[in-house]
């Protein structure tokens, strides 16, 4: 990348993928750690269902097309490569197959797939666990869902299943009544026989599917809790500028890492931010002279300034320019839209993008203050459980693990902070910054399953 050529580039909600060679020139922070182990709407509504993304790319946690997801406790995928080709000596004739061991030693059950025979081969049932060997013998992509026909619960689910081809569903079943459910692209959906397992095996884990619609109360609370947020951002960024204005750039240190950490707060808004995150948040290129280009703007511009000695004068048109692009992001709030299906997903994002970037130093710029960054990225990620949790309760029966993961992280951190100060990475003792990356790391674990269990399904 060029500092020249290329606009500031912010770090991402983490999520679907990649590096980048986004990083702060002259950053003020210790070396990278290792490794721990669809609905229209009026202004101010729901926006249809669309990816976003923002500077750089995400690691999308949802599995990918083709993939089968064992719904397990936590909704925790388990993921089988599938593969064209033999049905495990199964018949898909509807005639009643008898399910035959494979080379992985598992029953295997073969599954047609299509509109005119969804569910037909499951002919001697039986509890434990087994696999199904899927097979599309339709004209169509489609997905499949093993499910409870009367409460809908899931006990396993395949996306993208194409024509022709084979792939394989891992379940662990209890006795009671499971149907599968074929869902073609551009047709109705389909839901095959259902079939009862015999016996007083207590059933495996499921969860119940989220639609849209159960979706959009707690984003349209989100939205009105960001929009509650916009004064005071906007408030905290006129403070720092009247600083600046005046010459007092001890007292615009303070009031930059105030309103800096306002905005941290907002992480699920990103997206919806559009363009406006880039010029407010944007991080330089990571190019010998990247943090000196004129595109180079927002708050860690003026980060850089304050921390990097240069003076007043120099600063009072990044200033200017933030708290003008943060007054206009306030002004136009009311026009956004969010995407309710990404209500899940962003949860986890907030705590990847810190672990990738405020936890290695990427995005210092001499404040040495990434560790209240991520004190305020936490309050974002509890901010969207607390709006979930009515949908999360009964779905997750690992909720308790979650808050207990929550509350460790967060007495980590609030250990770094004392008052206005916070210690900066590379004045961290070993054991804290492990114990940091660590309970991290088991937080980001504990969120996968909100990110799955939020992932929207069809029903029809």
């Amino acid at each position: 990348m060029s500092g020249a050529s290329e606009p500031p580039q912010r770090h991402p909600e983490a999520g679907v993928s990649a590096e980048s060679d986004t990083e702060p020139a002259s950053p003020a922070a210790a070396p990278e750690p290792e490794p721990i182990a669809e609905a229209d709407g009026e202004p101010g509504g729901i926006a249809a269902a669309s990816p976003t993304t923002r500077s750089l790319t995400r690691r999308r946690v949802a599995p990918a097309a083709g993939a089968v997801v064992a719904v397990a406790a936590a909704v925790t995928a388990a993921v089988l490569a599938g593969g064209g080709g033999g049905h495990g000596g199964d018949s898909a004739d509807g005639k009643g197959a008898t399910a035959t061991q494979a080379a992985d030693g598992l029953p295997h059950t073969a599954i047609d797939v299509s509109t005119g025979g969804c569910g037909r081969g499951w002919g001697h049932p039986h509890a434990g666990t087994q696999v199904f060997d899927l097979h599309n013998s339709g004209s169509a992509a489609s997905e499949v869902y093993l499910s409870d026909p009367k409460s809908g619960k899931l006990y396993g689910e395949l996306e993208g299943l194409a024509p022709g081809t084979t792939r394989q569903m891992l379940v662990d079943l209890g006795s009671g009544t499971y149907a599968f459910k074929c869902l073609p692209e551009d047709t109705d959906a389909v839901t095959g026989p259902s079939v009862t397992v015999p016996g007083h095996q207590p059933q495996g884990a499921a969860t119940l599917p989220v639609t849209q619609h159960d979706l959009i109360p707690p984003t349209l609370a989100y939205q009105q809790w960001i929009g509650a947020r916009m004064g005071d951002l906007a408030r905290g960024t006129g403070t720092l500028k009247a600083d600046i204005d005046r010459g007092d750039l001890a007292a615009a240190k303070r009031d930059w890492l105030s309103a800096h950490l306002v905005y941290e707060r907002m992480g699920a808004a990103y997206g919806t931010f559009g363009d406006a995150d880039g010029a407010i948040n944007g991080t330089a290129a990571r190019t010998p002279g990247a943090v000196d280009d004129a595109s180079f703007a927002g708050f860690h511009r003026v980060e850089y300034g304050l921390w990097h000695g240069q003076p007043a004068a120099a600063l009072k048109a990044p200033a200017a320019e933030l708290d003008k692009n943060v007054g206009a992001l306030r002004d136009g709030w009311s026009q956004a839209r969010m995407d309710p299906a990404e209500m899940g997903l962003r949860a986890h994002e907030i705590i990847e993008n810190t672990e990738q970037f405020e936890l290695t130093g990427r995005t210092d710029y001499g404040s040495g203050t990434n560790l209240a960054t991520a004190r305020a990225n936490l309050d974002g990620t509890r901010e969207i459980l607390s709006l979930l949790r009515p949908l999360l309760t009964p779905r997750d029966p690992a909720l308790p693990r979650l808050d207990s993961a929550v509350e460790r992280l967060q007495h980590d951190l609030d250990a770094a902070g004392h008052g206005d100060a916070w210690t900066p990475l590379d004045r961290l003792g070993r054991a804290q910054r492990e114990q940091i990356n660590a309970d991290t790391g088991d937080l980001l674990e504990q969120l996968a399953p909100v990110a799955a269990i939020f992932d929207v399904r069809r029903t029809a």
